[in-house]
Parts: C-alpha cells; structure tokens; sequence
C-alpha cells in the first residue's frame, strides 16, 4: 500500500469538528452541482448520441480497437452521434470513428491520476471533463440513447450494470444495451443464466432481455436502428 493510500485511510478515520465537516461538505456541494449544471448546458445541445465503452487499455492493433471505430463511423452515417468516457483506448477508437464519419464526436472524460488524458478525436466544443464519477454516469444515462459495449474492466462493468439496474427498476426508459465480442461475455452470461437466474433467482428471465450479445458491426447497429423504428423514430427526433 503506498503512503497516499494509507493517508487516505487514516483520514477516514479522524475525529473531525463541526465546522470541519460543515465547511468540507457544503464546499464539495458546490462543486458537485457545478458539475450537473456544465454537464447538462453542454449536453442538452449534442442530438441522439450512442454511448460506446470499454477499455481504456486497449491497442490500436487489437481487433476490438478496430470493431470500435467501425461501429462508431456506421453510426454517424445513420446520423447519430457517439459519446464516449473521452479517454484511450475503445473510447479513442469510438471518437475516431465518428469523426472519420464527419458525425458528433462528444467526449465525457474523467479527471485520474493515471490513463485518463482526453484524446484528441473529440469535438472541441463537445468535450467535458468530470471530477465525480457519478455525475459522469448521469451524463451517460441522460444523453445516450443506446449502449454499445465493447471488452473493458471494472469501470467498463460499473456503466453497464448501471444501466441494466435503471432499466430495470424502472428509473429510466428502457433503450438497446448491446454487448459486443460473445467471446469475451459468453464466461459472464453463463454465470447471469446459471447462478444469478437459474440457481439463486436473483433476477428474473425477463431481465435477460435488457441487453444483448453480437459480434459485428453491421448488427450493432441494426439493433440500434431496429429498436428505435419500432416507434417511428430516427436520429432527428
């Protein structure tokens, strides 16, 4: 553990005045709502947006990079626009490819200490960066109308299941979830069937229907398409 992290946690546990903690807190307010009202004067202007994730660590070279800006060019000559976490990676890979497609390029990126630096596919004026991660995820939830996700980590995980569990308790509208690579989800929608489902019923079977699993560009964005037609929608609404 390093001394910052150890500082960290001996922090959490001093003793702190009244005034300490009233002037902390109201302080941190501030700069929490500051955030929401950038955020939604920024984002209220982008149009119909597809949210693409996944890594930040993934390499130019590697085949889901590629699938990324594939699925975010095929997206913008369908007219819509992609948002990303603003980073490398799938994110970069995403940008890039809406860009090639002379669409809208957002990037909602994240202040980190390390693999975090904005890249530069991203629209100049539709570029923010957040200190809170769950001002982010609201961002996310409030101004894309599908999730296409692509191989990532925990953080990648942590929007997913974000937006399955809003959907699924009814705090948003439901929109497309597509997972992309049934070779890297297969392991974890075995165990949602199997364990969470089947064995322990901790969710129900209707809940399988939130999100779906696909290979290829061209299906990512048919869903997309498919589901918004449905109701006699397209990217100008």
């Amino acid at each position: 553990m390093s001394a910052s992290e150890d500082d960290k946690i001996r922090e959490a546990f001093q003793e702190k005045t009244w005034n300490e903690i009233q002037t902390s807190d109201s302080w941190r307010i501030f700069k929490i709502i500051s955030e929401f009202v950038e955020g939604f004067e920024k984002l209220a202007r982008i149009g119909p947006c597809v949210a693409i994730f996944g890594s930040a660590r993934t390499t130019p070279d590697n085949k889901y990079f590629k699938l990324a800006e594939e699925i975010a060019y095929n997206l913008t000559r369908y007219g819509y626009g992609v948002i990303t976490g603003g980073g490398p990676g799938i994110m970069e890979a995403a940008n890039m490819g809406a860009t090639r497609g002379k669409g809208r390029s957002v990037g909602i990126n994240i202040a980190l200490p390390f693999e975090q630096a904005a890249n530069l596919f991203i629209d100049s004026d539709k570029l923010i960066t957040f200190d809170h991660f769950f001002v982010r995820k609201v961002m996310f939830m409030k101004y894309a109308q599908g999730f296409i996700v692509l191989p990532g980590g925990f953080g990648t995980f942590d929007e997913l299941f974000e937006a399955i569990t809003l959907i699924q308790t009814q705090k948003i509208g439901k929109f497309p979830i597509i997972l992309i690579g049934s070779e890297y989800w297969e392991g974890l929608v075995s165990w949602i069937k199997d364990v969470m489902l089947a064995r322990e019923h901790n969710i129900s079977e209707e809940d399988l229907d939130l999100f779906s699993v696909v290979d290829t560009a061209g299906e990512a964005v048919e869903l997309i398409n498919s589901f918004y037609s449905r109701y006699l929608l397209s990217p100008n609404f």
